[in-house]
């Protein structure tokens, strides 16, 4: 009897801190803490009805994720726009993607190239923004933007490279809004056309050129109004 209380308080602290980590991520993602925001732990317990112990539990695993810090003796926070490790992962990706790009489409087959039209097409008719998401891209625009991305670098057919990928996908999220948001006259919609003609016309240096330059751009939209970055929103 004991074992079961104790199994079923776990799975409801489990539970909680699911929840609370979810609404985290959430108002992180979509603009609801400006970079360098403080995330207090006794606030969002009062916010959401939980004890320290569950939000911490959340905070943790945002940490992990890379889209919060933990300070020593200052608790938790939204990076900033200056931290380091987005030029780094910005700087491996640059080294990375291009080349694996290159190898898939002298790779690719027929399949390939139908999946590449696909994801492009579906990335060209979601729309970016949806009124009640905040100020950065929707949800839908973000995974038809993941997904078009990883397929033009599946035909590669290597999985670890593909899971190198993902794993970088995932970290530079949280930049890759920011400096949309930052540079909003970008032409997105012109970018990844050309990686899309480059791709399917097979010229893989041309491909790899228009890739490198993609990435390169994001990386400056966190370091070219550095001096611009706006005070805190919560």
């Amino acid at each position: 009897m004991t074992q079961s209380v104790h199994t079923s308080a776990s799975s409801g602290k489990q539970m909680l801190s699911e929840q609370v980590y979810a609404h985290l991520r959430d108002a992180i993602m979509r603009g609801a803490y400006a970079p360098g925001d403080a995330l207090k732990p006794q606030d969002l317990a009062r916010e959401q009805g939980v004890s320290l112990a569950v939000v911490r539990e959340a905070l943790v695993r945002v940490v992990g994720e890379g889209l919060a810090d933990r300070l020593p003796n200052r608790g938790f926070a939204v990076p900033a726009f200056s931290d380091r490790r987005w030029q780094e992962i910005s700087e491996a990706r640059r080294a990375i993607e291009p080349v694996v790009l290159r190898m898939s489409v002298e790779r690719g087959d027929i399949d390939w190239e139908a999946r590449v039209r696909a994801a492009h097409h579906r990335l060209a008719r979601t729309p970016a923004y949806e009124p009640g998401e905040g100020e950065y891209y929707s949800g839908a625009w973000a995974e038809a933007h993941r997904v078009f991305h990883r397929t033009l670098l599946e035909g590669c057919g290597n999985p670890v490279l593909l899971e190198t990928f993902d794993r970088m996908w995932s970290a530079s999220e949280l930049a890759r809004r920011w400096s949309a948001h930052r540079v909003p006259d970008r032409d997105h919609v012109a970018e990844h056309r050309s990686l899309e003609e480059a791709a399917l016309a097979r010229e893989a240096d041309t491909a790899a050129e228009v890739l490198a330059e993609h990435l390169t751009l994001t990386a400056a939209g966190l370091t070219d109004c550095a001096s611009e970055e706006p005070a805190g929103k919560s």
